[in-house]
């Protein structure tokens, strides 16, 4: 190029194709009702072998946050409410930045674990270490700022003030969040889940356990909480570092190298694109919560909201799981150049995560009228989660299968996000139906709420509909099914455009484009004299 930069994506010349190029697909010509079966077996060990260390190590991880929250709330309700804040609203805004674009790695790593080019696993690794680093010292402000940022987003004063105050003491987790996803999607590409699950479930229990001494019996409150969670975060790195650089993964890590500082402009240019999607989701999440606490009776909304986000979030750990898992299998056979063996996962693990969503439907409805009582007393929280959980269900089963088809290529980022974008659209439609539906019902004698009497003066496509002379009243159980509702359309919305993206995907020139890739870092490693033992594999440039 003029400039003398090279981008990250760039066809290069053919003599410097992957040697695994001209290799027959194992799936070539196999056909069959016999051998699909054999062969989804097959697929499924080798998901599962990676998927279930994958949700361990995502259920641990998440509940680090979960059982602080628990302590919390043995404080007092103004703990409790600084922690949620703050875990959900400032934590979770970077939370969903440095796991979204960390996630260029999966595609990256992947595809080099099964080029077999594991040298440049340690490099991107550290390229994503110098991004993600720079971009929480951008988001230390958001820290710093958050008393104000939260009065603006709706907080009473109370709340906003104590919740910056800890938003102060959890500045450290952000960059242990900047370091962790990195080094996470280098041990994935590897397949080294269960280390990461040991080291996750380990930190778990000492998470709880000093969490318990220091918070209630040695009586730092949340004091203890920053320190106990910020502590964990960082072991979590640490237990990580020391795993890597005791040699077990080989020719991945070969140490520190001034590489990881070329190239960075395409490097983030596709962390930004394959981040977008992940950052996008945890964002929407979090969003419901804010929603329901704008709307009247906003307590009860947001404890209902509340309820149906934790339970969401727990359950939708195996399509976590296997995004990870799937990632790792797909780019593997990319870089391997089997492109019906890589979408032939992507179809196992589609029929895998709805088979597992179905499972968690028929088990919400089934305790329907049980499990609301674990989370509240309220007599109203329980009947609106109780109505809500098929609702709930549905969205569980969708938003499994769409996490895991998102997990099967970071440059489809740029579509995937567009999906996410237009969701809270979705949502805001499909609650104004819900609410327009209501009055109309109302209007012709069949009230949800009996106790209620709205007339509807007018409804507008594509506006709020006005009921009354403003916008009155409206039964909390709707507005919830609206939101809820929302949810589902806009997860639908994204599951099919994801599944047509796979349908109509060419795999064959997914190989070529992603040798592209790793050939062209390949001559950038044999330029700079960089000693990886690649030259042994390429041929000469002379």
């Amino acid at each position: 190029m003029e400039n003398g930069e090279q981008p990250l994506l760039l066809s290069i010349q053919d003599e410097y194709h992957n040697p695994n190029h001209n290799k027959q697909d194992y799936h070539v010509g196999r056909t069959g009702i016999q051998y699909f079966f054999r062969e989804f077996c097959v697929e499924s060990n080798k998901l599962w072998y990676l998927a279930a260390p994958a949700i361990l190590t995502s259920i641990c991880q998440y509940s680090l946050g979960a059982i602080t929250q628990v302590f919390a709330g043995q404080l007092g309700t103004t703990e409790l409410a600084m922690v949620s804040v703050e875990n959900s609203i400032i934590a979770g805004f970077c939370y969903g930045i440095m796991w979204g674009m960390g996630s260029a790695l999966e595609t990256l790593c992947g595809i080099a674990f099964g080029a077999g080019h594991l040298e440049m696993l340690g490099i991107y690794m550290q390229r994503s270490w110098v991004i993600l680093n720079v971009t929480a010292l951008g988001l230390v402000f958001l820290y710093i700022f958050a008393t104000p940022v939260l009065k603006i987003m709706g907080e009473t004063d109370e709340i906003a003030t104590e919740a910056g105050m800890f938003s102060l003491w959890m500045i450290p987790q952000l960059f242990a969040y900047a370091m962790n996803y990195p080094l996470t999607k280098f041990l994935q590409a590897q397949g080294k889940f269960m280390a990461m699950a040991v080291i996750s479930g380990v930190t778990l229990v000492l998470h709880a356990v000093f969490s318990w001494l220091l918070m209630l019996k040695l009586g730092w409150g949340m004091v203890g909480a920053a320190v106990v969670l910020n502590s964990s975060w960082w072991f979590i790195v640490l237990a990580e570092l020391v795993y890597i650089f005791s040699g077990a993964c080989g020719r991945a890590w070969t140490g520190f190298s001034w590489m990881a500082f070329q190239n960075l402009w395409g490097f983030l240019k596709l962390s930004l694109a394959s981040g977008a999607m992940l950052a996008l989701e945890m964002w929407y999440m979090m969003s419901l919560t804010l929603f329901a606490g704008y709307l009247k009776d906003a307590q009860i909304l947001s404890d209902a909201s509340s309820i149906c986000v934790n339970i969401m979030g727990w359950t939708i750990m195996a399509g976590t799981g296997f995004n990870s898992a799937i990632s790792v299998r797909v780019s593997n056979e990319l870089g391997a150049a089997n492109p019906r063996a890589a979408k032939f996962s992507a179809v196992v693990v589609g029929v895998m995560s709805s088979l597992i969503g179905i499972l968690l439907l028929l088990v919400l409805v089934a305790t329907a009228k049980l499990y609301p009582s674990l989370f509240s007393t309220d007599t109203q929280v329980k009947q609106i989660v109780y109505e809500l959980t098929p609702l709930l269900g549905l969205a569980i089963l969708v938003y499994n299968l769409q996490l895991s088809l998102a997990g099967m290529g970071g440059h489809w980022g740029r579509v995937a996000s567009l999906c996410r974008i237009c969701e809270p659209r979705v949502l805001l439609f499909c609650w104004d139906s819900n609410v327009s539906a209501y009055g109309f019902q109302v209007q012709h004698g069949h009230s949800v709420e009996k106790e209620e009497e709205i007339t509807v003066e007018k409804m507008s496509w594509g506006g709020p509909p006005m009921v009354g002379k403003e916008r009155a009243e409206v039964g909390e159980k709707v507005l919830a099914r609206g939101i809820w509702g929302g949810i589902l359309i806009g997860s639908i919305l994204e599951a099919f455009i994801l599944m047509w993206i796979i349908y109509r995907t060419n795999w064959d020139k997914e190989v070529i484009y992603l040798e592209d890739v790793l050939n062209l870092f390949l001559l950038l490693l044999l330029e700079t004299g960089y000693n990886t033992g690649v030259k042994e594999q390429m041929p000469s440039t002379n």
